[in-house]
């Protein structure tokens, strides 16, 4: 069973494997993130407090995300393994994982994202997304048609509210502050592994497959 935690700041490219190597493997991705934001979309009470607290960059409380996570876990596709992106992101949060997959020895592996902070406030206020389907383009490597129509749905490109740099900034003061220490956490159970994510995204993702393939 392959249980897998990417562990790294916003945009240090975390997500971009998760989804290749999720499909590589057949796990199921889970993000927080896009879990959130669907509830944000939908217009729920979740979602209307959800959205106020991401778009100033801070974190969801525990017991929103651990009651998706929780319920996430008991689906199907989730028995076999799975990759999280993105979570957890406190050290509470790491705790309770481990007591629902019965300790820290659940979890497979955790991948470290390493990035410099001012190449990941670049790369984020790069990014433009597709408001209808979640297509993320960057406006340095992967521009949007000049008429900022989703190249695949159509839908209109924007730049989110916590793409700007303001609120990056800012998240990544939150990040140091409560994700951060999870490094050395996961150091201390012996399930660390670093990779280097301002390498091209080829070689991240060998490092990471060679890494993953040792379960």
């Amino acid at each position: 069973m392959k249980r897998f935690i990417f562990l790294g700041a916003p945009g240090t490219g975390k997500g971009t494997q998760a989804s290749v190597l999720a499909l590589k493997y057949d796990l199921p991705q889970i993000s927080t993130g896009d879990i959130l934001r669907k509830a944000v979309a939908e217009g729920t009470d979740l979602g209307k407090k959800a959205k106020q607290i991401m778009d100033s960059g801070g974190l969801v409380s525990d017991d929103i995300i651990l009651g998706l996570i929780e319920k996430r876990l008991q689906e199907p596709d989730a028995q076999k393994g799975f990759i999280f992106d993105g979570f957890p992101r406190t050290i509470k949060q790491a705790q309770d994982l481990d007591a629902l997959l019965s300790g820290a020895d659940g979890i497979s592996g955790v991948v470290y994202f390493q990035v410099d902070e001012e190449e990941i406030v670049q790369r984020l206020t790069s990014r433009r997304t597709c408001g209808q389907c979640g297509l993320n383009y960057n406006t340095i490597t992967d521009p949007p048609p000049a008429d900022f129509k989703c190249r695949v749905c159509g839908g209109a490109v924007i730049q989110r509210d916590d793409d700007k740099e303001s609120t990056v900034r800012n998240r990544m003061v939150v990040y140091n502050e409560k994700t951060a220490p999870l490094v050395k956490y996961y150091q201390d159970h012996d399930k660390l592994y670093a990779v280097d994510g301002s390498q091209p995204v080829e070689i991240v993702r060998q490092q990471i497959i060679d890494y993953m393939n040792r379960f």
